[in-house]
């Protein structure tokens, strides 16, 4: 815990740990909830992240998740627990394929298809790096960043950060005109901890990692920040493709930019590489971005 009394490190991972174990309450049915301090409505990576956890309890170990596909349909409270629903879809011989269903208050507030493999071999190959990228320790720490902007803090100077995140270029959240325009938004990102082993909950920390800082590149292409003076805006769905092994605890650099943006919406699409340059994902969102006044 800092200074500032903002819980990073290992308790803060511990926390998002507790976040992502749901509990079980029926057959293929669980139930989560949100961190004491968070912002006013559920974080999109969270939902994705638990929805992921109740499907992936109910598929063989063996099989891995490759793919899933979300939506966002209702704003979440973060007051209120999180029913999820999993509806097995098929087992067959090498995939399986589940659909999870958030609610509150029976409503739906997310939904997702995530498909699950048995372990094959085939054959193998991805596109490069980024090349001449900066490595993680010689960007400055989220921190660092934020000292620079306290009036700008807002809910980032309460909540824990399980996540060590260390932008290449400037981030979203700086003051208008103070972000140059740029095509690609890059960050270096790890789980700030130790995970378990448990590949799922890799997968499902990278889930949560995924929707951070996604959508910021359709603003990046244009210079502009979140909050006043720039744009507001909202996940509406999410893809997120896993390629290779990986741990979520080890530094990976997601390279993000944004093909398209029109009607008050932007596409983003990001690659995820380790250190040693394997990609071992690929991320698609579309948000709603509105711009809002000083």
């Amino acid at each position: 815990m800092s200074a500032s009394g903002v819980v990073f490190g290992q308790a803060a991972v511990d926390q998002l740990l507790e976040v992502l174990d749901l509990s079980p309450t029926g057959e293929r049915a669980f139930r989560g909830m949100s961190p004491q301090v968070g912002p006013q409505r559920v974080y999109g990576g969270q939902v994705a992240g638990q929805a992921l956890v109740a499907a992936g309890r109910t598929v063989d170990p063996e099989r891995f998740v490759h793919s899933l596909h979300g939506y966002f349909v209702r704003p979440g409270d973060p007051a209120e627990p999180i029913d999820y629903q999993v509806e097995c879809v098929r087992d067959g011989r090498s995939f399986s394929v589940r659909r999870s269903v958030a609610l509150q208050h029976d409503k739906p507030i997310f939904f997702m298809s995530a498909s699950f493999q048995r372990q094959e071999e085939g054959l193998d190959h991805h596109a490069p790096a980024p090349p001449d990228v900066p490595g993680p320790d010689e960007v400055p720490t989220m921190t660092d960043r934020l000292a620079r902007y306290p009036e700008r803090l807002g809910i980032w100077a309460l909540i824990p950060r399980p996540i060590d995140v260390r932008y290449i270029g400037e981030p979203g959240w700086v003051r208008p005109g103070d972000r140059p325009a740029e095509p690609n938004q890059r960050v270096w990102m790890r789980i700030d901890g130790k995970l378990p082993d448990d590949p799922l909950l890799h997968a499902c920390a990278l889930t949560y990692a995924s929707d951070l800082t996604l959508l910021d590149s359709v603003l990046s292409v244009h210079g502009e920040v979140w909050g006043p003076g720039g744009v507001v805006g909202a996940s509406l769905d999410h893809a997120l493709w896993f390629h290779r092994p990986f741990r979520a605890d080890e530094w990976f650099l997601y390279d993000c930019w944004s093909p398209s943006a029109s009607g008050a919406r932007g596409l983003a699409a990001g690659r995820m590489f380790t250190r040693d340059g394997r990609q071992i994902a690929s991320a698609v969102q579309e948000g709603l971005l509105r711009r809002v006044g000083a």
